[in-house]
């Protein structure tokens, strides 16, 4: 005697509707996930980091970095603490809803002090490459400055900075200009590279450790419509900075 087999009738055909909501929903909160954590995109307005990022960069943010350590993906990502000369965006002190990128140039314990166009940490010269640059009335406008001269780079510069041709603005600097300043602890001292056209812990102090962001990573998109060199959409896209590691 041959046992009946019991047959579930299939049931609807889920819909391609239905299906395209699952995968965007998914899509989306993978998306959220990696903004909220690790990636977070961004871009340049001004030019206090000129030329090293340029005024129209938009690029990639990586908040895991520095964040604070998980389980999961502390042993997947990498993560260290922040060193000397390191990009940092971080939430501006004085008003903590805005971001600013600028370089790490003093960290918790140091003591810095900048004198004539040089920076001292600890007693001892920074080793930077600096850079003289030309600043014409449009300036706000262009996209990168132009070089003048190109200081050779003394042992151990990893970086440039730039520097106009004009006079300081020294007595408008409230923190360590002229005389040496000790970073609190759990602070950081940040600098832009166009060191004459950058508002920076000179004027308004220190960083705290809870306001950082994260590291910038590459150029992603760059476009400046304001730039004079430019005639129409594609002339204004920078196309030599697409794929430019910030660092």
């Amino acid at each position: 005697m041959t046992e009946e087999q019991t047959i579930t009738p299939p049931g609807p055909p889920k819909s391609i509707v239905r299906e395209y909501a699952e995968m965007i929903l998914v899509t989306g909160v993978q998306v959220l996930f990696l903004m909220t954590f690790i990636f977070q995109a961004m871009n340049v307005p001004t030019g206090s980091m000129q030329n090293t990022i340029n005024i129209g960069d938009q690029f990639f943010v990586n908040k895991f970095l520095y964040g604070k350590p998980t389980p999961i993906l502390s042993a997947l990502l990498p993560q260290r603490e922040i060193q000397r000369g390191d990009i940092v965006v971080f939430k501006w002190p004085i008003n903590p809803t805005t971001n600013y990128i600028k370089r790490c140039i003093g960290l918790p314990g140091d003591e810095i002090l900048v004198r004539d166009r040089k920076v001292y940490i600890n007693g001892k010269e920074l080793p930077e490459q600096m850079v003289t640059i030309d600043i014409p009335d449009n300036a706000a406008k262009l996209s990168a400055l132009p070089v003048i001269n190109e200081s050779p780079a003394p042992t151990g510069a990893t970086y440039k900075t730039y520097h106009s041709q004009g006079p300081e603005y020294d007595h408008m600097m409230k923190f360590a200009v002229g005389t040496p300043f000790k970073i609190p602890e759990g602070q950081y001292f940040m600098m832009g590279d166009s060191r004459d056209n950058s508002q920076d812990s000179r004027f308004w102090g220190t960083v705290p450790r809870e306001y950082i962001v994260g590291r910038p990573l590459y150029v992603y998109w760059s476009y400046n419509s304001q730039d004079p060199e430019g005639t129409n959409f594609f002339n204004f896209i920078k196309w030599r900075r697409m794929g430019t590691a910030l660092k």
